[in-house]
This record gives C-alpha cells, sequence and structure tokens, in this order.
C-alpha cells in the first residue's frame, strides 16, 4: 500500500470514528465493586426524531453486551453503528457495564461437569443483573442531569447479555431481593434479546405478572445459547423458542420472535441487520401499545453469517 493510499484511509477511519464519538453524551459511574468500577456510556437521541406527536419522548434503550460473560465491553466499536441508527431515529441509548461472572472459571460441559457449569452460569446472569439494576437505579437518581426517563426504558441484549435483559425482565415480574434496589413499580417498556436464554435454578421461567412486550431472534442451530432449551432436573437454560412455546404464547404474553433458520450464534450479533424489525416493535408494540404477536421462521440469505461458535470454543 503507497502512503498517500495508507494516509486515505487512516484519514476515512479517522473519520469515521469521530462521527461515531460525537453520539456519546456522557460517561457515569455508577457502582464499585471489589473487582471493579461500572460505568454507563449514553448517547443522546437525535432531538428532532425524538419527540413524538403527542409530545412525549420515545423510550431509552438499555443495552447489554454480550461475551459469554468472560469477554466485552460496553463501548465495542462494533456496536456504534447500531446505536447511531438508533439515535438518529429518536432513541437514547444506555450502554452498561456489568462484572464478567464467568472470567476465569473452569467451564466444563461433560456430564459429570454440567451441573456446575449452570451453577456458575447462573451466578454469572444474576451478577449482571444486579449491575443492570444499580444502573437504572443510577438512572432514576440522576434523570434531570441525563435526560432519560426511567420509566421509558427497553432494555436488550446480545448473547450473555441478553441472557442478562431476560433474567432482569423476569425478575421485574417475580420480584427478588436484588428487585429492591429499583424505582417503586418500575417495569420496562419492551425487551429485545438477540440469541438469550432465561438460566434457571427452579425449572421453567414463571412471570407473577405479565412481561413487557419481548422482540426475540435466534439462529434455528445455536450451539453457545440454547435456541429451545437444556433441562436437567431443576436447572436448565431456556431459549427464545422454549420461552415462547412454554411460556409466552400459552399466557397470552406480547412477542415477536424471529427464528433464523439454520444460523447459529450469528444471530447475536445481528443488531444492523434486523433493524427493520426492532424499528417495527419499537414504534408498534412498545409505543403504540398494540399487542401484535409474530413468530416468523426466516430463510434469510441477506443475514450476516460467522463461523459457528460452540461453548467450548469460549470457555477453552
Amino acid at each position: 500500500m503507497n502512503m498517500k493510499r495508507f494516509i486515505l484511509i487512516s484519514s476515512l477511519l479517522l473519520l469515521c470514528a469521530a462521527m461515531h464519538a460525537q453520539q456519546l453524551t456522557g460517561t457515569y459511574l455508577v457502582a464499585e465493586r471489589d473487582t471493579c468500577n461500572l460505568y454507563i456510556d449514553y448517547y443522546a437521541p437525535n432531538p428532532q426524531a425524538a419527540v413524538l406527536p403527542d409530545g412525549n419522548l420515545k423510550p431509552t434503550v438499555l443495552f447489554v453486551f454480550g461475551g459469554g460473560f468472560v469477554s466485552g465491553r460496553r463501548n465495542d466499536p462494533y456496536h456504534l453503528p447500531w446505536f447511531k441508527k438508533l439515535t438518529d431515529d429518536g432513541y437514547g441509548v444506555v450502554s452498561v457495564d456489568y462484572r464478567l461472572g464467568l472470567k476465569g472459571i473452569p467451564m466444563r460441559f461433560d456430564l459429570f461437569h454440567l451441573i456446575q457449569s449452570a451453577k456458575y452460569t447462573k451466578r454469572a446472569v444474576d451478577m449482571g443483573v444486579e449491575d443492570v439494576f444499580a444502573a437504572i437505579r443510577f438512572i432514576a437518581d440522576n434523570s434531570d442531569e441525563m435526560g432519560v426517563d426511567p420509566n421509558n426504558l427497553v432494555i436488550s441484549g446480545s448473547s450473555a447479555g441478553a441472557m442478562i435483559s431476560l433474567s432482569c425482565a423476569l425478575e421485574v415480574c417475580s420480584p427478588t431481593e436484588r428487585t429492591a434496589i429499583l424505582p417503586e413499580g418500575f417495569n420496562f417498556k419492551g425487551v429485545m434479546s438477540f440469541a438469550g436464554a432465561v438460566m434457571s435454578d427452579s425449572g421453567l421461567p414463571s412471570y407473577k405478572t405479565e412481561p413487557a412486550p419481548h422482540l426475540l431472534f435466534h439462529g434455528t442451530v445455536d450451539e453457545a445459547v440454547a435456541y429451545n432449551k437444556i433441562a436437567f432436573g431443576r436447572w436448565g437454560m431456556y431459549g427464545s423458542s422454549s420461552l415462547v412455546k412454554e411460556v409466552f404464547s400459552k399466557k397470552g404474553y406480547v412477542y415477536n420472535f424471529f427464528r433464523y433458520e439454520n444460523h447459529t450464534h450469528d444471530v447475536a450479533g445481528s443488531m444492523e441487520a434486523t433493524w427493520p424489525e426492532q424499528k417495527r416493535f419499537l414504534e408498534e408494540n412498545v409505543i403504540g401499545g398494540k399487542r401484535r404477536i409474530i413468530d416468523a421462521t426466516l430463510d434469510d440469505p441477506s443475514m450476516p453469517v460467522w463461523n459457528n461458535i460452540t461453548l467450548n470454543d469460549i470457555y477453552k
């Protein structure tokens, strides 16, 4: 590569980075844990698109990154183009930190270690839920400064972050000791899960009150986060298909489920590719309050494809 071309490409990359950096409105310290400090990043919405015809504001999307509970970060550049789609369309974004509860933990998935690995995973999810709830408490306490309404949040997550997000939504409806930190009467306006599941130590997830509308994306041959379920006694990982079949459809809860035929865990990174479905969900189900239910199986050649990722790949 000649020097002029190198300089041109470098300048373009810096320009793109600068464009993305302009979205960042503020970074806030949320909590100090024994192992790390937890921060959130706030990306303010385009003010011309944020106000609805009735004068109310569009919701803010609370995003929880993925990485198998061993890696990932709230400000990964990979997510910035998707954040920009949201903010351009009038949705603020709060990207949150959480403790990586499986980092350094020996994970094995043979028959003799499955229960122990499930316990480790459940503990990691619970830690993530606690940290996300701390972020919500911070937003509630600093809503005027941030300009974010804590009663108008849509939680969203990818992979491990989707598992945390789904568990946050479950615990809000079936309170635990972790929900005590939340504002009184708190609930999410919506949930968006990219290849997520609920990790349970008490069998099939049960919601004491109706959950917020859920938007679920999952590959039908995902080998990292169960598409259906993996259950053994009271322990289980209940994926998107299991949640819809065994809980949401039976209870009449509102959901949009997009099943991607023959896709693996690549759906966890499909935020940009599935933006049209998110936009319609946000506009009709979340803002419009429609009880619109979708269950679609798609064979979409335009969807990005990754190499297959298994649990052994993540924790080798």
